[in-house]
């Protein structure tokens, strides 16, 4: 491994993911380990709320001057560490761009009620074309591995979402659909006030069935047993759901508590899926 993927190794131990890429086999392994430090680049400079706007677009603009050259066959800079995996699995120079452009959504303003196209969007950028990545690494057949992505992706993201809808307004963000606040009869306008009343839980819910339904696509395609190494999918669906159930029975009526994955859990279901339970 390149220095570079080498050190996110450990930087992945730290997610929830880390079960599922551990048990790759070492091609395999170290592929999820450059992907996942890709993204953990371009997600440090969207959420980087040190350096200013126009300082933070020309850094991910010159992640995509790397990928230019790695995907020439030249000198790529900081993204020579994915070399390895994209020849070895022939990966998308789309989907890689797919993922800086979301970044750059959130680069480019706090994003703070988008429509329901724009979550969709920031949803398949952020997360289903990093799938799009990793199918190709887990050996999946292009329709069922572009299926798994679209609907995995999205239930993994609407998940975080919900999780994490106090930290994002912190630094002034808010991924909740208008049209479910307005349905819910709440008026879009500071963030801190949408989120301090009572029917954000009725918006919250809405945006779990969606990704509830998410779940239950992935976990349909999942059960065709399609060709691949399998495990890290099936686990992430298996812990993000059960994280999703948990939040639907706590609710979102502030005070709210974050809820977080159960570790224990995690290593039991992984040791089901290991043994084919």
């Amino acid at each position: 491994m390149s220095a570079t993927t080498a050190e996110a190794a450990p930087a992945a131990a730290k997610s929830s993911f880390y079960a599922g890429m551990k048990v790759l086999p070492k091609a395999e392994r170290d592929a999820m380990y450059g992907i996942y430090a890709f993204c953990r680049a371009v997600d440090d400079i969207a959420d980087d709320q040190q350096g200013d706007r126009a300082s933070r677009a020309v850094a991910l603009d010159q992640w995509r001057h790397d990928l230019d050259k790695l995907y020439a066959g030249r000198d790529a800079g900081q993204a020579a560490f994915l070399a390895p995996a994209v020849h070895r699995f022939d990966l998308a120079r789309v989907d890689f761009e797919a993922v800086i452009d979301g970044m750059a959504m959130d680069v480019d303003r706090d994003i703070a009620f988008p429509d329901a196209a724009e979550l969709d969007l920031y949803c398949d950028r952020v997360a289903a074309a990093v799938g799009r990545l990793s199918v190709r690494v887990f050996g999946m057949d292009a329709e069922p591995g572009r299926d798994l992505a679209f609907h995995l992706g999205r239930a993994l993201q609407l998940t975080n979402i919900l999780r994490d809808i106090d930290e994002d307004a912190e630094i002034g963000r808010c991924y909740l659909p208008r049209e479910a606040i307005v349905a819910a009869g709440i008026r879009p306008k500071a963030i801190v006030d949408v989120l301090a009343d009572r029917r954000i839980d009725i918006v919250c819910r809405t945006l779990a069935v969606q990704a509830q339904a998410h779940f239950t696509e992935a976990k349909a395609i999942l059960k065709t047993r399609p060709r691949g190494h399998l495990i890290a999918p099936r686990l992430m669906a298996a812990a993000y759901a059960e994280l999703l159930r948990r939040m639907v029975k706590v609710g979102w009526i502030a005070p709210r508590r974050r809820v977080r994955h159960n570790r224990l859990a995690l290593f039991f279901t992984l040791l089901r899926l290991k043994l084919g339970l």
